[in-house]
């Protein structure tokens, strides 16, 4: 049982494709992710090339674990086996890949952790839960205003936006509007509009294998706590399954219960928390 690591996107998909795609609601992130960069460019999130890995536990096509690294973002990780993950540690330890920190479900976190521990400090950064989409129910009432795709015409107040969700969550900002400026042509993007101006913005990832996520969703701060993100994040929900969706998903701050509870009243239900960790 090896893990092999590249910097060949299309090596990786002919590799850990069919172990990814099978559970992809595990799995949305690396998904995404390997989208975006396939669409948008290997240097879709930093200069840096992108690493790639997966290990084998049997024959040829026995994947049981795999990675997705977008330097200077952290490491994404599969859920994996605990000795997978340690694994890893000291494989991305010994190639001296200088590794910021990780980003996957708390088991394999926590165990990806363990091992670096041998190499270096870990400090947490956030935790996160994932939720799926069960019966949706948009806000009754809802607040004032409608949804609306967002347009060419929105990009400069969008790439604000997007800036400033990045920040709130202490995140690397978009690096460039390539993404943004792809959403907006998609029609992935939703705003909610009252007063005859957006208030509010709701974003959705490309349906891959089935699913969604809602990604980002973001209020300036001066306009919270009037309904608006429960009312676009709604909007965004049922266009991702009109538009073909099996399974919508999203994630939470577990250090913000306001959300969370926004987003049990929609109807989204947890999957699986992660954690967020960083290394010094």
């Amino acid at each position: 049982m090896t893990w092999t690591t590249t910097r060949d996107l299309d090596a990786f998909e002919a590799a850990a494709g069919d172990f990814l795609r099978a559970r992809p609601a595990e799995h949305t992130v690396l998904l995404s992710v390997v989208s975006s960069l396939r669409v948008l460019g290997v240097d879709a999130y930093g200069e840096a090339a992108p690493s790639f890995g997966w290990r084998r536990c049997g024959g040829p096509a026995a994947v049981d674990a795999a990675y997705v690294w977008t330097p200077p973002r952290p490491v994404l990780l599969s859920p994996m086996p605990d000795g997978a993950a340690a694994d890893l540690a000291d494989v991305l330890a010994a190639a001296r890949a200088g590794v910021p920190g990780v980003n996957a479900g708390r088991a394999a976190a926590e165990a990806f952790a363990a091992a670096w521990r041998r190499h270096g400090t870990v400090r947490p950064a956030a935790r996160r839960r994932l939720h799926r989409l069960t019966e949706l129910t948009p806000p009754d009432p809802a607040p004032p205003g409608a949804a609306r795709r967002a347009t060419p015409a929105d990009r400069e107040l969008l790439r604000g936006w997007f800036a400033a969700f990045a920040e709130d969550i202490g995140v690397a900002a978009p690096r460039d509007a390539r993404a943004l400026d792809d959403r907006i042509a998609d029609g992935r993007c939703l705003l909610w509009e009252a007063g005859g101006r957006p208030v509010s913005m709701a974003g959705i990832t490309r349906t891959l294998v089935g699913t969604a996520r809602v990604a980002p969703v973001y209020t300036p701060s001066e306009l919270r706590g009037r309904g608006y993100a429960g009312a676009v994040t709604a909007a965004v929900s049922q266009a991702a399954k009109d538009s073909g969706a099996q399974e919508v998903l999203l994630f939470t701050d577990l250090a913000n219960p306001t959300s969370n509870a926004l987003y049990r009243r929609l109807g989204y239900r947890p999957v699986e928390d992660y954690l967020v960790l960083t290394f010094e």
